[in-house]
């Protein structure tokens, strides 16, 4: 896996029920090095806090392998690499390759794979319909926030080096349709439940479920 794009938001606002609202959703690529830290990416905009950022949220990761996909369903947008929200465009990400609580050396920085996304309305609004939420959930490929361990620079070209791996895998794809199917997986409900890659309230969420 390499970053091929590193993508930074600015504070863009914009009118949802009569309100306006600021959000960091619109990320373009930076063409230059940005820096991981423990709650966010130096120079991102995490426009609410309760919901976005922290050391759960620190940086989001997409697929490039993903683009054609979307490209296709909404061609007349404007399309450049941060089109879905990530912070880092990654190349040969694979989500079903790609484990909860692995730790990968990321540039100078030490990352663990972490929470899946949920997408909000802010997605829907960027693509120009509230359907692209039930579409991404549908599509099963949500890309994955990253917790930085080690705090440093990333940039184009980086390749994500394994460090560790947990014994018990569950995929991010797994754990992404654990979340919004109906028919969940027990084992992949266990290993969720004791993963100390998420949350303490997404694991108590999930654990209604067993």
């Amino acid at each position: 896996m390499k970053i091929i794009s590193t993508n930074i938001g600015t504070p863009t606002t914009f009118i949802w029920n009569g309100k306006e609202e600021t959000t960091g959703i619109y990320k373009k690529p930076t063409g230059q090095p940005i820096y991981l830290t423990r709650n966010d990416v130096v120079g991102d905009e995490v426009s609410n806090r309760l919901n976005h950022g922290g050391f759960y949220k620190a940086c989001y990761v997409f697929s490039a392998e993903q683009y054609p996909h979307w490209k296709a369903q909404y061609p007349d947008l404007d399309w450049s690499w941060g089109m879905l929200g990530e912070n880092l465009t990654v190349e040969g990400f694979d989500e079903r390759e790609l484990f909860l609580g692995e730790t990968y050396r990321l540039g100078e920085a030490l990352v663990q794979v972490s929470q899946y996304r949920e997408p909000c309305y802010k997605l829907g609004h960027k693509f120009g319909t509230p359907q692209m939420i039930k579409q991404f959930i549908q599509h099963g490929f949500g890309g994955t926030y990253l917790s930085i361990l080690e705090e440093g620079h990333v940039n184009v070209n980086d390749e994500f080096q394994l460090v560790d791996r947990p014994k018990e895998l569950l995929s991010v794809h797994d754990l992404f349709k654990l979340v919004f199917d109906k028919d969940r997986n027990p084992d992949h409900l266990k290993i969720a439940i004791q993963s100390q890659a998420i949350p303490r309230k997404k694991r108590v969420f999930l654990s209604q479920f067993v």
